[in-house]
């Protein structure tokens, strides 16, 4: 139950569970509970290749008994395949065969300089058609991952009888959840733009990162990368030429990633981020990377689907892989059409009442147009709202990045009667506790346990 334990980072002996050796089933999409599909496989339930249909729940056949809790699928393997996308081969809806995508977005990469945003536009809808009737992940941000370790949590005080459990909270200081800005830029105007938009960013008190492509789009200078470490942004790598074809060939690969290792020694850049979101997660070992920023929560509307289901951060190996969680600012201007907030909102609303890690892509190249741009500082308005309200950390990457590598590292000890954070860092680590609210399950960040917290604490998970 490592990844269990990593989620909440409570003590081993929180972790009553027991799974089968094996299970010699097809894998599938099934239910863990009412709320929460899952892909994998499992004993006694059959699984189905089509999440559409009326999946079996595997939650009947948990068996509690003897401080065990005896569970009819391996969650480990279960989130270990989804954050990993292991369910989109031979069983996630795509419009074409994998060759011809493939074939046709390297005729798309070579074309795309030369051919006007109206026309880019129809071609990309045109890939991403009939992304509605996806049934898995779930849009428009999906928690699978997280609700399963939830429900974990809430069999595991029910198995032990324990009236509440502590756990290391997801963010230092107590901070209710937390929030990244990224800006891509992708051609020389928006790279020509960068120095206005960090007055934008800076005018509301946020400062973000730029991913930045190193070869062939445009003349990366000494100077442009100064300015924006000198005002205080970050610099991160994004792709070698943004070409597309990143990940089409593993020796193809290893060359271009030895190139983009030196930049990022060059650039002194901790993050990287693919051209396009393209990405093989198994192929991540060869990146000399702190962490990652290529994984959709949800990615219906990207050109590579899937999504991780998760709006925490989770290692990959070495590498932690922070989750982009909410819509691009290109699909939902370009695509959907929309220039309001509303999906902006609703998705940092849902990833806020987990918790969980808002990570945002905005471009320069796109946000030059008046409309767009109002609507890129209406969002920062409504981050600044939420900061203030809801006791939102706004911070950099490299900063998610230093704190989930040290809570990782962190460990609850207890300590006449009560416990204790050790590790570096843990003075600005805080204890959680997690009881049961009738079926909900609570967080509270009190001192004591308690069954009475503030409405900020509540997690929505039902078993």
């Amino acid at each position: 139950m490592k990844p269990f334990l990593e989620y909440f980072r409570c003590p081993e002996e929180c972790a009553p569970f027991v799974v089968p050796p094996s299970i010699q089933k097809d894998e599938g999409y099934f239910k863990f509970g009412s709320d929460t599909i899952c892909f994998g496989r499992a004993s006694e339930v059959l699984c189905s290749k089509d999440p559409h249909q009326d999946l079996e729940d595997v939650a009947p056949n948990i068996r509690i008994g003897g401080s065990l809790c005896r569970l009819p699928f391996d969650p480990a393997k279960v989130v270990d395949d989804v954050r990993n996308e292991r369910y989109v081969n031979g069983y996630h809806k795509s419009v074409t065969t994998p060759g011809f995508r493939r074939s046709a977005r390297r005729v798309y990469s070579y074309l795309r300089p030369f051919v006007p945003l109206s026309v880019r536009r129809h071609l990309q809808r045109a890939h991403v058609r009939g992304w509605k009737e996806i049934g898995f992940p779930d849009w428009p941000v999906d928690c699978t991952v997280d609700k399963i370790f939830e429900k974990l949590l809430m069999l595991s005080l029910r198995t032990l009888q324990f009236q509440a459990i502590p756990f290391i909270w997801f963010w230092p200081e107590g901070y209710s959840s937390c929030a990244i800005m990224t800006h891509d830029v992708e051609t020389a105007v928006g790279r020509d733009f960068c120095s206005q938009l960090m007055t934008i960013d800076d005018l509301h008190g946020i400062k973000s990162a730029f991913q930045i492509v190193p070869e062939e789009r445009y003349q990366v200078s000494a100077a442009f990368l100064a300015e924006i470490r000198n005002r205080g942004f970050e610099i991160n790598v994004h792709d070698l030429n943004h070409d597309g074809n990143l990940f089409d060939d593993r020796e193809q690969y290893l060359r271009r990633v030895a190139r983009i290792n030196e930049y990022g020694r060059q650039f002194e850049a901790s993050g990287f981020r693919s051209g396009v979101l393209y990405r093989k997660p198994e192929w991540y070992e060869a990146l000399e990377f702190s962490y990652d920023m290529s994984i959709p929560n949800v990615a219906h509307l990207e050109a590579q689907r899937g999504g991780c289901c998760t709006v925490m951060p989770f290692f990959i190996g070495k590498i932690l892989e922070l989750p982009l969680t909410t819509t691009q600012d290109y699909a939902l201007f370009h695509l959907l059409g929309d220039y309001s907030l509303e999906l902006w909102m609703r998705q940092i609303r849902m990833i806020t009442q987990r918790h969980g890690l808002v990570s945002c892509i905005a471009h320069p190249d796109y946000l030059m147009e008046k409309r767009a741009r109002r609507s890129y500082e209406s969002l920062l308005d409504f981050m600044v709202y939420i900061r203030s309200a809801e006791n939102l950390w706004l911070t950099l990457p490299s900063e998610v990045n230093r704190w989930w590598r040290q809570r990782a590292a962190m460990q609850l000890v207890r300590q006449g009667g009560t416990w204790h954070i050790e590790g570096p860092g843990k003075e600005n680590a805080r204890i959680a506790w997690a009881t049961l609210d009738g079926d909900r399950l609570v967080y509270s960040l009190d001192n004591q346990p308690s069954n009475s917290v503030p409405t900020k604490a509540r997690s929505g998970t039902a078993v």
